[in-house]
């Protein structure tokens, strides 16, 4: 088995993308929860067994040294529960996704959770169905419930600014109109039900 134990850098620093290149480097990809360890047995996309001993939390790109050759780090992508506040006419959209982080922090279900934009991320630490059925009391007529492919830093503080993800093949606009609005979303989108008095419609999404 191969070991892992030095840290040479990132692929955005030239010179150790340059010698990522003009080498034989294995690649691995790792989960989050193998990212926050210090040590973990894995397996090279070639099948190479591999032993990883670094002493620091490992993030997207980075370069490993097994002596004999170098390990390029890629972190697997997580599922995460998206809710899109574009669609909201509220004026102040901005006071929803605070109010959602405040409630967040002084809530018991002690979910993680990213705001990014118009969107706040939560990853999936239940099914789909109770995780809907926990949020949607709380959000606004026009909010959006989706699903989507995250990198795990996301829900690493201060890093909600700093990453790319997808929204898979299923990526369209979605338009109304007879109801007068649009929305784009994937294939597993959730438009909330309106609370009494709204006039949005309500119902899946496909």
């Amino acid at each position: 088995m191969l070991v892992a134990e030095a840290f040479v850098g990132t692929l955005d620093d030239d010179a150790v993308a340059e010698r990522v290149e003009s080498g034989d480097p294995l690649a691995v990809a790792v989960d989050g929860t193998e990212r926050r360890r210090s040590r973990f047995r894995t397996t090279a996309d070639d099948g190479t067994d591999l032993g990883v001993v670094v002493a620091r939390e490992l993030r997207d790109g980075d370069v490993l040294s097994t002596g004999d050759r170098l390990v390029v780090v890629s972190l697997e992508a997580v599922e995460a529960m998206a809710i899109d506040f574009g669609a909201v006419t509220d004026p102040d959209r901005a006071a929803v996704t605070t109010a959602l982080e405040l409630g967040h922090a002084v809530g018991n279900r002690h979910w993680d959770l990213a705001v990014e934009g118009e969107r706040a991320y939560l990853p999936l630490a239940d099914t789909r169905e109770r995780m809907e059925s926990t949020v949607e009391p709380h959000l606004p007529d026009g909010a959006t419930i989706e699903y989507d492919e995250v990198p795990p830093t996301l829900f690493d503080e201060g890093d909600a600014a700093d990453h790319s993800h997808s929204h898979g093949e299923g990526d369209h606009t979605h338009n109304h109109d007879e109801a007068g609005h649009s929305h784009a979303h994937d294939h597993g989108v959730r438009t909330l039900d309106p609370k009494p008095g709204g006039d949005s419609d309500g119902g899946e999404q496909s």
